[in-house]
């Protein structure tokens, strides 16, 4: 009996398992998850079919400049130059070569029923005409509303008779890594193709200081640029703007710049024709660890300042050597996200900034400028002359002879490191000959003795490095020394 009820329990189990197991592919099968991941779609079909029609094919075209500016520098009433001119401005017949146009294909997106349409700035860049070309095959002629260099984004303008289908933006924050998507576009010149592939990678940036790309790995190619990137949801959450690529095609690693970026930039353009970015005033840097021990701070989050020059930061008491962890209620993590966030705040706005000084925890307030209307300058002063050996380092007091030597502007005060040997801790850093030492510990310094003097101080308060200001072709570095 004993050995019977155990074989009815063991059959029980197997049957409980078995059941589960056939319950989980049932519902995979069908679609319901049970790992609550998104089902693989069976077709993109009836998205492509409703997003279509807010597509569209972008032709630019200029007149390419007179030929006549390639004709090489030759001595006055050389021969030659009437035989290089006649060569670049004749055809083979010997007649005039008549002005030519140079035509870019690119792709792009309507926004609103009236035909505002969404495209990159380098497919517009320096066009004098922009056709539009529809789902449809209808052609009309495209005007430039605005474009944002800074984010390669252009908004265009067409007079439609009927209203048009448009794209709505969706929230790219709530974009995951893993989701699907899809391109639609021109790639090279072949019309309304669609490519389907998941998000890569989010918040990657190129070379722009607002950058916040989506990486997919969907197909784009060259006349992709400025379409649309779709969710599932049909809404716009990026604009393909870039490829890496060792041969000009698609290996499955392009850019779209992010919907959160693009939105604000284009509500600016619709209402203003041009960015209006919020301007803080100062130069920055990243808080490196050396930096961190310097200052004696524990973490590197924030962004150091390295210069105030005249504008909103400086009026509100904001100097060289702080270090900001918060602005507008919001922590900074490091210097792309300070940029960001202050050019997404209105102009004229006033903002609370928290900074680190000296250890301690100090809350400013600040009336944001414009960045377009505010173009920060330099602000240079006087000069002297020794020689010294520091730290692997040749510094010498910055005088006129030096100064022209290595092109530094005349007005600036520090010392100028002459030589640095090979292996050394300044090697190390990063510091290099031609480089100006303008702070040591935030005191400004003339000369040479003035070093030896602060870092003999730091040593004798039993601090383990000092912080060096350094200014390197026109911007500033802070840099974190170990004390000699």
């Amino acid at each position: 009996m004993t050995n019977y009820l155990r074989y009815s329990l063991n059959w029980i189990k197997v049957f409980k398992i078995n059941l589960f197991l056939s319950i989980f592919a049932w519902l995979f099968l069908i679609g319901l998850n049970p790992l609550n991941a998104k089902p693989v779609p069976n077709s993109f079909s009836d998205l492509v079919e409703k997003l279509s029609p807010t597509v569209v094919n972008i032709t630019s075209s200029s007149l390419i400049p007179n030929r006549q500016d390639q004709v090489p520098k030759l001595p006055p009433g050389s021969p030659f130059e009437d035989f290089f001119r006649d060569f670049l401005d004749k055809d083979q017949d010997g007649s005039p070569r008549r002005p030519r146009r140079g035509t870019a294909l690119g792709s792009g997106f309507i926004i609103s029923s009236d035909g505002f349409v969404v495209t990159n700035n380098h497919v517009i860049e320096n066009a004098d005409q922009i056709e539009i070309e529809f789902f449809d095959g209808r052609l009309l002629e495209a005007k430039v509303v605005g474009t944002d260099p800074k984010t390669d984004v252009a908004l265009l303008k067409v007079e439609s008779k009927e209203p048009l289908d448009f794209a709505t933006f969706g929230n790219s924050n709530r974009a995951k890594v893993g989701d699907w998507v899809l391109a639609i576009g021109n790639p090279l010149g072949q019309g309304f193709s669609v490519s389907a592939g998941i998000i890569s990678a989010r918040g990657r940036a190129l070379s722009g200081s607002y950058d916040d790309f989506i990486q997919t790995d969907a197909a784009i190619n060259r006349g992709n640029s400025g379409g649309p990137l779709f969710n599932m949801d049909g809404k716009v959450i990026g604009v393909n703007t870039a490829i890496l690529s060792p041969n000009g095609g698609s290996i499955g690693i392009g850019f779209s710049m992010s919907s959160t970026v693009v939105e604000k930039v284009v509500e600016q353009l619709k209402n203003y024709g041009e960015t209006r970015r919020g301007w803080l005033g100062v130069r920055i840097q990243d808080v490196t660890e050396d930096v961190a021990e310097a200052l004696g701070i524990e973490e590197t989050n924030g962004a150091l300042v390295t210069d105030v020059p005249d504008g909103p930061a400086g009026k509100a008491g904001i100097v060289s050597g702080d270090v900001i962890i918060e602005f507008d209620g919001k922590a900074i993590k490091d210097t792309r996200e300070l940029v960001r966030i202050v050019g997404d705040s209105p102009v004229g706005k006033t903002v609370s900034i928290k900074v680190l000084r000296g250890g301690k925890k100090i809350s400013l307030s600040v009336k944001l400028g414009r960045l377009e209307d505010n173009m920060a300058k330099k602000k240079p002063s006087r000069q002297q002359k020794k020689e010294l050996e520091f730290a692997g380092m040749v510094i010498s007091d910055l005088d006129k002879e030096l100064a022209s030597k290595f092109n530094i502007d005349k007005e600036v005060v520090g010392v100028i490191i002459l030589d640095v040997k090979v292996g050394s801790l300044a090697a190390e850093k990063g510091l290099r000959k031609g480089d100006v030492i303008i702070q040591v510990d935030q005191v400004k310094v003339e000369n040479t003795s003035q070093i030896s003097k602060l870092n003999n101080k730091a040593k004798s308060e039993g601090r383990s490095s000092i912080l060096m200001l350094i200014l390197r072709e026109g911007l500033r570095r802070f840099v974190g020394l170990s004390v000699q």
